[in-house]
């Protein structure tokens, strides 16, 4: 369930919390995103060469700034962003006194965000499109035992499988802030539909499936979303994003 949020935020260190917005607003809640950006962000909105992908980074950066801001009791437009070497965002130097990690990912106007105190934490959103879920693409990007569990299934459960391999692998790589440097074929990942959500085990890295925990967010019907989370044993609580709270 996506609940309404709080009035009043709380945060403790076992606990996650993921929003879902939906990033079609209307001109006047777009605009409002639009008034909390930087001038460099606006500069790259302004790059997109279609109205609706301008209006979706808007939307996606605009309401960013709006939850974090609720978390850290500021203006949204004074926060600033800083990226590791592998372009992961964190809170900038200075303004994180409560220790809060977020990360997000959107797709086909849908967007995610998980927010947690003095943990890692990835996110990866994935519209579920059948004509991505390629062997091809698979082969690629998955491992030999993730493909090999691929193949033997009916082509009506590949789709979901691959969707779930994907998410699962894209949020522990974004959790882990390290990009491309952790091929995403260096680690498995649980996959059958039904099956939970689990890092099984990750090359060089003995402890890697103790220590991170992986949780399925069912954010829409055709969407497939994956959280992962340093640690384990984390409560993780969903909100809806709404205008009004803004």
């Amino acid at each position: 369930m996506w609940c309404k949020p709080p009035a009043v935020l709380r945060l403790e260190r076992d606990q996650a919390q993921v929003w879902r917005a939906r990033l079609d607003l209307a001109r006047a809640e777009l605009q409002n995103c639009f008034r909390v950006l930087t001038e460099d962000e606006r500069a790259r909105a302004a790059r997109f060469c279609f109205a609706r992908d301008r209006d979706w980074f808007i939307a996606t950066r605009g309401i960013l700034r709006i939850i974090l801001s609720r978390y850290l009791d500021c203006d949204p437009a004074q926060l600033r962003f800083d990226y590791n070497a592998y372009g992961k965002p964190a809170l900038g130097q200075n303004q994180d006194d409560a220790a809060i990690e977020f990360n997000l990912s959107h797709s086909n106007g849908l967007a995610l965000y998980a927010i947690t105190r003095a943990r890692a934490i990835g996110i990866d959103l994935e519209w579920i499109n059948p004509a991505r879920a390629e062997m091809a693409i698979a082969e690629r990007f998955f491992s030999p035992t993730e493909v090999a569990i691929l193949r033997a299934l009916p082509r009506a459960l590949q789709v979901p499988a691959f969707f779930n391999c994907w998410t699962r692998k894209e949020a522990f790589v974004k959790a882990r802030g390290l990009g491309l440097s952790l091929p995403l074929n260096a680690f498995d990942v649980s996959l059958m539909p039904g099956m939970a959500a689990m890092l099984l085990r990750v090359n060089g890295d003995p402890d890697a499936a103790r220590d991170w925990s992986l949780y399925d967010l069912s954010p829409a019907p055709d969407f497939a979303a994956t959280l992962a989370i340093e640690g384990n044993d984390c409560q993780i609580e969903k909100w809806e994003w709404q205008t009004h709270t803004s």
